[in-house]
C-alpha cells in the first residue's frame, strides 16, 4: 500500500507543479493602502506574509513597489505576471494563504483594487515580464466606450517605433472598461524624465481617451519574492524604515 501511494505522488505532484508554473499572458496587479501610521507594521507583516510564501514552497514570482509620484502616494502595488488561466486556478495552499494574511498583512491597510489584465505582445516590446528595475512609470488609460480595437490597431502600427522596455496589457476585470495599462521599467528617475518622448502616445488615439494617469513606481527587494532571485531569509535580515516607502 505504502509504495501504491508513493507512485500517485509521483504521478500528481509534478502535474499540481506544472499548473502552478503555467506561463500565459495573465497578469494580476492589485493595490493596498496602508493605515495611517502603520507603515512600519505593514511593512513587517508583509514580509513574514512572504516568508510563508517562500516556506509552501509557492513558485509564483510576486513583485512588490510603493507608488513613489502620484495621486496614490506611498501606496503599496503587488503583482504577479506570466500567467496562465490554468495556473491561476492553482495557487499554492489557497486557504493557508488566506489565513496568514488575515494574520499578518490585513490588520494594516485597506484593499483598494485587484485586477486581472492580459498582455498584449502586438503593442509591446518586451517579454510581459518586467525587468526588476529600480522604477517603474506606470500609465493607465481609460477610453471611451467602443474605442478599444481602433486603440489597439493605433498602438500596434507604431510598436516598431517604442524605444526601450514597453509593456501593455488589457484590463479583463476589476474595473472601469475599457481600461489599458503600460509599463516601462527604467533604472532611474533620469531615465523616466529623459525618455519623455516616448510616453507620449500617438495622436491618432487623443479621441480615444477619457483619461490618462501616469505614475512612478519605486521597486521593493524586500517586499518582492522571486523577483531578480531575491530570497527571504528571515527576521534576522528585514530592515524597515519609517521613512522607506519615501527612499530614493
Amino acid at each position: 500500500m505504502k509504495h501504491r501511494w508513493l507512485a500517485v505522488i509521483g504521478v500528481v505532484l509534478p502535474s499540481v507543479l506544472c499548473a502552478q508554473a503555467g506561463r500565459g499572458p495573465y497578469a494580476r496587479i492589485a493595490v493596498l493602502r496602508p493605515h495611517d501610521g502603520e507603515s512600519v507594521e505593514f511593512e513587517a507583516g508583509y514580509i513574514r506574509h512572504l516568508a510563508w510564501h517562500q516556506q509552501a514552497r509557492d513558485p509564483w514570482v510576486w513583485y512588490g513597489w510603493s507608488i513613489w509620484a502620484g495621486d496614490r502616494n506611498r501606496w503599496f502595488v503587488y503583482a504577479k505576471f506570466g500567467h496562465s488561466a490554468a495556473s491561476l486556478d492553482s495557487a499554492v495552499s489557497p486557504a493557508e494563504d488566506e489565513r496568514d494574511n488575515v494574520l499578518n498583512v490585513a490588520p494594516h491597510v485597506e484593499w483598494v483594487t485587484n485586477g486581472l489584465y492580459v498582455y498584449l505582445p502586438g503593442l509591446s516590446r518586451g517579454t510581459g515580464e518586467p525587468q526588476p528595475a529600480a522604477r517603474l512609470e506606470f500609465t493607465t488609460v481609460d477610453l471611451v466606450p467602443g474605442a478599444a480595437r481602433a486603440f489597439e490597431a493605433a498602438l500596434t502600427a507604431g510598436q516598431s517605433r517604442l524605444s526601450g522596455e514597453t509593456l501593455w496589457y488589457r484590463m479583463v476585470a476589476g474595473g472601469a472598461a475599457p481600461r489599458y495599462v503600460r509599463l516601462r521599467p527604467r533604472p532611474g528617475l533620469s531615465a523616466v524624465l529623459e525618455g519623455r518622448s516616448g510616453q507620449e502616445l500617438p495622436d491618432a488615439v487623443n479621441r480615444l481617451i477619457a483619461k490618462t494617469t501616469v505614475e512612478i513606481w519605486t521597486l521593493r527587494p524586500t517586499m518582492s519574492f522571486g523577483v531578480g532571485g531575491e530570497v527571504i531569509h528571515g527576521p534576522a535580515s528585514w530592515v524597515l524604515s519609517r521613512h522607506s516607502y519615501d527612499s530614493g
